[in-house]
């Protein structure tokens, strides 16, 4: 599966991303992004060369990781992604406002130790990963916060 994370202003907007990218643009290399048209302009954040973030991390997990070691919230609460669209070929959904905010909130401590925390899951390697979900999750929060300068909302893509 891959992830490709994104920015519209509202659900309605986020759901025709797939049907713009059309059925072989789902894997789009950076520089195409851009020839979407007004789309395409949607897409783009300021400062980000290709207007969207990808990633093997599962949105569900990106959500654990800041709700869990930002805010301490038990796994087991954990709220539910927001569907916008499933197709047999991709789906589409929201993060809520209250894993987006959160994320745009949190200083360098928190960070810190949300990525502390997920480096110690027993399939990490310590350390290592620590720094690497740091940096993650600082990529991530920079992204929130250039959607939300620009009147966006957080959405993820996900295709096989």
């Amino acid at each position: 599966m891959t992830y490709k994370y994104f920015g519209a202003p509202d659900r309605a907007t986020a759901a025709r991303v797939p049907t713009a990218l059309g059925p072989d643009g789902l894997g789009l290399d950076a520089g195409e992004l851009g020839s979407l048209g007004r789309l395409g302009d949607l897409m783009e954040t300021s400062g980000s060369p290709t207007g969207h973030l990808s990633t093997k991390i599962k949105p569900e997990t990106m959500s654990a990781m800041v709700l869990t070691g930002i805010k301490g919230v038990p796994l087991h609460q954990v709220p539910p992604l927001e569907l916008v669209v499933l197709h047999p070929d991709y789906a589409v959904v929201q993060l809520p406002q209250t894993v987006v905010e959160p994320l745009r909130n949190a200083d360098e401590t928190e960070l810190g130790a949300a990525a502390f925390i997920w480096s110690t899951v027993p399939d990490r390697r310590g350390p290592r990963d620590a720094f690497v979900i740091y940096t993650m999750l600082h990529e991530w929060q920079d992204f929130a916060n250039r959607l939300h300068e620009a009147g966006h909302q957080l959405y993820c893509l996900v295709w096989p």
